[in-house]
């Protein structure tokens, strides 16, 4: 019995530091990969609240747009995740390359639309004069560029189902050390650059991440991740049938987030940029759960595919648990600390009174963020995209969207009112998505 018992121990600490060695990482690359939008979102803070404004909404279109890479990206690293861990390497090599190309031609297609589109839409989310004369540009040239953040994002997702989430954390750390380098001087003019403003952040996003892209890109080379040749279209059908409904969900997920940022930019400038400087602050606690969702996808992925069902419910229950032990801390960092983060990007005092409510709001749904990220990720694993997609479709647009709209329309109420629809989405994720991991049969599951 005591030997069973200390296996069985010995078991749980071995996968407890498969997923802290592979979800660190990745951690840390959701990170840094949020730090350009948040470093851009600080420098431009001294432009004033209208400059932010202009970022934050600049910064939500190229989030809109990626849902279809996203979607991708996940169907990559699932596909890749069970051939891995089947050990059919030559295929997940084929299915690796087969879904670049597919990301690239994506990418052009994108780009073109937000050039010639992208100011409509900040005229449509109601962005006000000062705001859409800083938005427009800025839109234009994230676009312009935008096959490097597109390409960054496939990159890391081939890399990381094959459990090498080490290198992508490379690429994305050499971005925010260049991004870093040259937004600042070319936002505010220093170091012999000139004053660009605004539009020195698109450069500086630009340019830095078209350094990391062909930094990835070379490494998938050097390490064997990609197998070149005519585009295996079985795998990419594989591949884009379990991507499509990420997609699906994030265009759920981002469309209803528009919507959702359109009735708090009817409360007025300073509300909005408070909007966008607490969603910074707090993404910085998605991350930890976003790390472990990738990491329960991909060690579900590889142990679905090895057919190890017990090892596949393990790395679940380790990945939740570190998952919401940071977030829980993160939820108390915000509820007591809310002026001097804010604080952090803005001086405006009622930017700052705005943005510490939001973030007391939001403390409330850091642990149902947490179970949301985890469960939906092991489900992605699974394959069972589809479920995921529909939760995130009806909490979206049947809570978060309706919700706030009868809040901010026919009942008139405060800006709090709207932003306090935020928890109850994420509580009602989480509630969903646990119901449907309890119910998954992982005997079933075929990829």
């Amino acid at each position: 019995m005591k030997r069973l018992l200390s296996s069985k121990n010995s078991k749980r600490i071995s996968i407890r530091r498969d997923v802290a060695a592979l979800s660190m990482p990745v951690l840390l690359s959701s990170l840094f990969q949020r730090l350009v939008s948040i470093v851009d979102i600080f420098m431009v803070g001294g432009l004033g609240a209208a400059a932010i404004a202009a970022t934050g909404l600049g910064q939500l279109l190229i989030f809109v747009t990626m849902t279809v890479f996203w979607g991708l990206s996940t169907g990559t690293n699932v596909v890749t995740a069970h051939l891995w861990g089947a050990g059919r390497r030559v295929e997940a090599k084929r299915a690796a390359f087969a879904s670049l190309l597919f990301c690239v031609l994506l990418a052009v297609a994108a780009s073109l639309l937000g050039m010639s589109f992208g100011k409509e839409i900040a005229v449509f989310m109601g962005a006000q004069p000062e705001v859409l004369s800083y938005a427009s540009e800025y839109i234009r040239l994230v676009f312009l560029y935008f096959g490097f953040t597109a390409g960054l994002n496939i990159l890391s997702a081939i890399m990381q189902g094959t459990g090498n989430t080490r290198t992508p954390m490379e690429g994305i750390l050499l971005v925010n050390v260049l991004h870093v380098a040259i937004a600042y001087p070319l936002i505010y003019g220093h170091f012999g650059f000139p004053r660009f403003g605004v539009v020195g952040a698109a450069y500086a996003i630009n340019l830095s991440e078209a350094a990391g892209f062909c930094y990835l890109l070379v490494q998938a080379f050097r390490g064997g991740y990609l197998k070149v040749g005519k585009p295996d279209l079985v795998l990419l059908k594989k591949v884009l049938g379990i991507g499509y409904p990420v997609a699906l969900e994030r265009i759920a997920q981002q469309s209803g987030q528009l919507f959702y940022s359109k009735f708090i930019i009817g409360f007025g400038t300073a509300a909005y940029a408070a909007h966008q400087i607490g969603l910074s602050i707090e993404s910085l606690s998605f991350m930890p759960g976003a790390g472990m969702g990738i990491a329960a996808a991909t060690l579900m992925g590889q142990a679905l595919g090895a057919r190890k069902l017990r090892r596949a419910h393990m790395s679940h229950t380790e990945a939740l648990r570190l998952a919401v032990l940071v977030m829980a801390f993160m939820a108390l960092l915000f509820f007591f600390l809310p002026h001097q983060l804010i604080a952090l990007f803005t001086s405006d005092p009622d930017v700052i009174e705005k943005g510490s409510v939001f973030l007391r709001l939001v403390a409330f749904a850091q642990v149902p963020l947490a179970l949301s990220f985890v469960y939906a990720g092991s489900l992605r694993g699974t394959g069972d995209t589809h479920f995921v997609f529909l939760v995130t479709l009806a909490s979206m647009w049947g809570i978060r969207v309706l919700l706030s709209y009868i809040a901010a329309v026919p009942l008139k109420l405060s800006l709090y009112a709207v932003w306090s629809v935020f928890v109850i989405d994420w509580i009602v994720r989480a509630g969903a998505f646990w119901w449907r991991y309890q119910r998954r049969d992982l005997h079933q599951v075929i990829i």
